[in-house]
C-alpha cells in the first residue's frame, strides 16, 4: 500500500505542476514570449493563457508601459573644442515584444550607446553658446535619430530630454563674470534712467511752480494795482465830495515836501504854477511863513497887500521849474 500511496502523491504533484505550467496569467500592460523547443511560437497578451506544459516555455516577460531611463553624464566636445558633460533622459515604450526580444540583445544598452554617439554628432556641430541655448533643437534632433533607429527593435522613443549641460569650471567662472557684468550694466542703465526721469519730473515741477508763482504774482500785482486805483479813486471822490479849496491842497503839498526832498540825488524840484495861487491863499489864512528853499517864500510885509509873496514865472500856463538847494 505504501508504494501505491507514494505513486499517487507523485502523480498529484505532477498534475499540479502541469496545471501551473499550463495556465499562465499575464498582467495588464505586459506581454510574454512563448517558445516551443527553443523556437518562437507566439506572444501572450494580458489575461489568462493556456500553454502546453513541458513543451512550451516562457522566454521573456516585457513591460509595455512607457519607461524612463536616465543615462550618466557623457563628455561631449563642442565645435569650439570645449568639453561639456551632458546628462540625458530617455522616455521609450516597447511596441513589439517579439522584436524587442529577438532583434537586439539588450535594447537598453543599445539605446544608451546610440544616444551617446548621436549626441556627439549633434553637439560637434555647435559651439558652446549655441549648445546652452538650443536644448529644444538638440532634443528634437536626438529624438528623430533614436526613433528611426529603434523602430526595427520594436521600441518607440517618445521623448528625449537633456537634464544638464555642464561646461568646464573655467568656462563657468567666465560665464558668471559675464553675467555679473551684464547685471551690473543693466542696473547702471536702470539707475541712470531713474535719475533722468527724476530730473525730468523735478524740472517739470519747478516749471509748473514758476508758472504758478508768476501767475500768482501777476494776479497779486493786478489786485494791488486795482486796490491802489480804488484807493486813489476813493480819495479823489472824497476830495471832490468835500469841496476842498486851494488852501487844503497847498497844505497837503507842504506836508509832502519832506518826502520829496528825501535822498541826496533830489536836487531838482518841479513845482506846478498853480501852487503859487494856492500858497497865496494859504498865507493869508495861516500867517507868516519863513522862506522855503531860497526860491519861493512868504513875505510878511507883502502878505497882507497882494495876498502872498511868492514870485512865479509863468509862460502861458506852463509849470515853473525851480532849482532848490539839497536838503541835508
Amino acid at each position: 500500500m505504501q508504494p501505491i500511496i507514494i505513486v499517487l502523491i507523485i502523480l498529484v504533484v505532477l498534475v499540479f505542476i502541469a496545471l501551473v505550467k499550463t495556465i499562465q496569467v499575464i498582467p495588464q500592460a505586459s506581454a510574454a514570449i512563448v517558445e516551443r523547443f527553443g523556437r518562437y511560437t507566439r506572444t501572450l497578451n494580458a489575461g489568462l493563457n493556456i500553454v502546453v506544459p513541458f513543451i512550451d516555455s516562457i522566454r521573456n516577460r516585457i513591460d509595455l508601459r512607457e519607461q524612463v531611463v536616465p543615462f550618466p553624464p557623457q563628455p561631449v566636445i563642442t565645435q569650439d573644442n570645449l568639453v561639456v558633460n551632458i546628462d540625458t533622459v530617455i522616455y521609450y515604450q516597447v511596441t513589439d515584444a517579439r522584436a524587442a526580444t529577438y532583434e537586439v540583445a539588450s535594447y537598453i544598452q543599445a539605446i544608451e550607446q546610440l544616444t551617446v554617439t548621436t549626441l556627439r554628432n549633434i553637439i560637434g556641430g555647435m559651439d558652446l553658446e549655441r549648445t546652452l541655448t538650443s536644448r529644444e533643437e538638440i532634443n528634437a534632433a536626438l529624438r528623430g535619430v533614436l526613433d528611426e533607429a529603434t523602430g526595427k527593435w520594436g521600441i518607440r522613443v517618445n521623448r528625449v530630454e537633456l537634464k544638464a549641460i555642464e561646461p568646464p569650471t573655467s568656462i563657468q567662472d567666465s560665464m558668471e563674470k559675464q553675467m555679473r557684468a551684464d547685471r551690473d550694466k543693466r542696473a547702471a542703465i536702470l539707475q541712470a534712467e531713474g535719475v533722468r526721469q527724476s530730473e525730468i519730473l523735478r524740472a517739470e515741477g519747478e516749471k509748473q511752480s514758476s508758472i504758478l508763482r508768476a501767475e500768482g504774482e501777476a494776479k497779486a500785482a493786478a489786485l494791488r494795482a486795482e486796490g491802489e486805483a480804488q484807493a486813489i479813486r476813493t480819495v479823489f471822490e472824497s476830495i471832490h465830495a468835500g469841496d476842498a479849496d486851494q488852501k487844503l491842497l497847498a497844505y497837503q503839498y507842504l506836508q509832502m515836501l519832506p518826502k520829496i526832498a528825501e535822498g541826496d540825488a533830489n536836487k531838482l524840484w518841479i513845482v506846478p504854477s498853480e501852487i503859487g495861487d494856492a500858497l497865496k491863499g494859504l498865507s493869508g489864512a495861516m500867517g507868516n511863513f519863513g522862506p522855503m528853499g531860497g526860491g519861493s517864500g512868504f513875505n510878511p510885509q507883502n502878505s497882507g497887500k497882494d495876498g502872498g509873496g511868492i514870485p512865479a514865472a509863468r509862460d502861458k500856463g506852463a509849470a515853473d521849474r525851480r532849482e532848490q538847494p539839497p536838503i541835508d
